[in-house]
Parts: C-alpha cells; structure tokens; sequence
C-alpha cells in the first residue's frame, strides 16, 4: 500500500489525512492492470479520459512510474489515425466495446502529458510521448468546425458527428493548451493549433448556439471555467447563475438536472473549477460534502440519490478518486496540478479575426 509519507502533499483538513489520501491512491493503484491501463474498476471498462484522470491523479501522489505506465498503454494502443476508442473491456486493448472515437477524449493526453512532464521533469518521457500527442490533437482538430467548436466524434465507419458538446469541446480547450504547452517546449511552434484554439476559446465564451443544449447537465455549466476558456468575472457570473441549480448543500453536485443525484466526479470538478476561479473557500466546502461519498477503501462511490437515501451506481471508481485527488492537490499547492488547472502560464491561442 502507498505509504502516508508520500501523500502529505495531498492533505486538506476535513477531506484527507495523510493515511486516507494514500488508502485513496492504493485504490486507484489496485484497479490499474499490469499492462499500465486504468479501467473504471477491475472488471469495467476503461475509457481515455478518465484513464489520463486517474494517472494524473498518481503523479500529484508521487507515483511517477505508475503514472508512466498508464502513458506509455496509450501510446501502444493509439489508432493509426491518432485516435483511441471510446471504451475497452476493464483496459483490454484487444476488447475495445464502443468502437467510436471522441473528440475530448483523444485530446486529453496532452492535459496528462504536460502534467507528467511537469510533475518529474523527464524530458526523455515527453520526446517519446510527443508523437502520439501531435498525431492526437491532429486527430481532434480534423473535426473542428466552419464556427470553432469540436465535433464530437467519428463513428465506427469513420463518419464524422459535427454536433459539438460544450463540455467536449471545453475539455479540448484545456487539451489544446497543454499541446501548445508541450510544443514550446520541444522548440516546434504549432500556429495552426494557436489558431484552432483562438477559434475554440471564442465560439465558448461567446457562441453557446453553435453546441446541443446540454444545459441540464451540470457538466455545461462549469467546464467553460475548468477547461480555462472563461475567468474572471464571467466565470463567477457563470457558477453564480446556476449554482442554486446544481448544488445541494451538504451532499455536493447535481449530475442532471432536475434528478436528485448528486456525483463525486462532478462535486470534484466544481471544486476544481472554483479554485481556478480564486474561490478556495467554496472549493473546500464541496469537497468536504462529498466525503460521505467515501467508502472504506478510501474510494468514492459514483453518486447517490438524495430522495431515496440510495447509492447509485453501487460502483468505486477510480476516475472519481482521481478527481477529489487532483482538486486537494490543487488546493494544496501542487506545482505540476495548479499550472495545468490554473491555466496562467498555458497558452491562450491567437484570437479568431472576427475579435482582433
């Protein structure tokens, strides 16, 4: 098991001690497979995204090779196109079961890469990591849409879905970032990807119309902010509006509304997002909510229904666990988690002409 001593860093009054935050992280640990895949749990599935969630959530714990591992399962699994498929059998490279291929998804190595890369400093890891970054976000950006949004997908066939998701594509701002974070590094300047994400970042902040009306999800309301396209006062007028909405007191946050549902994920990410605001205060009250979310192993159930006293889904994930560890390492400091979720020396892309 993760020793208490390497966890310090993700202590926060009334959330974690030590000893829990390192119970935490050995769980995400024992559902990672040997091959460096990190399924929901053992026996799920795995999906992109969230396998880079958790293994960020083990660098901010110190656990770098483990880390590594879950990076170098995408780099041996990446599609020829620089793709990955929406879900594997519990990690099974072989046993892909949802054989499209998602936008935000496939963008989210770079968001991993850059916080490894920032967590250990290991130029050698991102030289051998660059080219499935580069072939992912070109991947991404082959959907980008006529307005600057992302579509969502391709499907099995290939066929293209130009329908945007605001989280999506809030999430790909974020991504792109990191890719251009990466790429200064490596002295390989990207214009077309500043371009791309100057397009993106406007069609967010001024253009709800060009995505589906997701707005019942809570997801859509605050992944402007957490993906880094809204600050300042726009995003406190942005979590303000709808914070009655989503928020229940002394549980955490709404998934979808009107459902009385409330997730660890989501309760995690508000936080998040409220930090990158500045709003540390708010950050720590939701995720001292969420904590009767926590199980005995020191994971998190995915949710619970309020009006049935129930929870649902009856399953420990490690994304979750991934995103209240990456939340407390922001609010305590952590170098590598604060630079990627604070944004304030990311790139920030070059404004479309239609705002120059």
């Amino acid at each position: 098991m993760t020793s208490p001593g390497r966890t310090e860093r993700l202590v926060l009054p009334g959330v974690l001690t030590a000893e829990q935050a390192a119970r935490t992280v050995a769980g995400i640990i024992a559902a990672q497979r040997e091959d460096g895949a990190i399924p929901w749990f053992r026996g799920h599935h795995l999906d992109p995204w969230d396998h880079t969630e958790a293994a960020m959530a083990l660098d901010a714990a110190g656990e770098h090779e483990r880390a590594e591992a879950a990076y170098d399962w995408l780099v041996r699994t990446q599609n020829s196109d620089g793709s990955w498929y929406a879900a594997y059998a519990d990690g099974d490279a072989d046993a892909p079961t949802d054989r499209g291929r998602e936008t935000n998804f496939c963008a989210y190595i770079a968001v991993g890469v850059w916080h490894h890369f920032l967590s250990t400093g290991d130029e050698t890891f991102l030289d051998r990591m660059w080219p499935a970054v580069y072939a992912a976000v070109e991947f991404v950006l082959e959907l980008q849409q006529p307005g600057g949004q992302i579509g969502w997908k391709r499907e099995d066939d290939g066929t293209p879905v130009a329908d945007a998701l605001l989280t999506g594509s809030s999430s790909v701002h974020q991504a792109l970032r990191c890719a251009l974070a990466l790429a200064e590094q490596r002295e390989e300047p990207q214009p077309d990807w500043e371009l791309a994400l100057g397009r993106l970042g406007h069609a967010i902040r001024s253009h709800p119309e060009r995505f589906l009306d997701k707005s019942r999800y809570s997801m859509d309301w605050y992944y402007p902010v957490l993906g880094g396209a809204l600050r300042g006062a726009a995003a406190r007028a942005r979590i303000d509006d709808a914070w009655e909405q989503f928020v229940v007191p002394g549980l955490g946050v709404r998934c979808v509304l009107p459902n009385p549902w409330v997730t660890g994920g989501e309760s995690a990410e508000l936080a998040l997002a409220l930090w990158a605001m500045g709003e540390s205060d708010r950050a720590v009250q939701i995720l001292k909510w969420m904590q009767h979310l926590r199980a005995d192993d020191g994971l998190y159930w995915t949710g619970y229904v309020f009006d049935d006293d129930a929870i649902w889904p009856a399953e420990l994930t490690s994304w979750t666990a991934g995103s209240l560890l990456l939340a407390v390492a922001a609010l305590g400091g952590d170098e590598a988690t604060t630079s990627v979720f604070g944004g304030d020396r990311l790139p920030t892309g070059l404004a479309p002409d239609c705002c120059r």
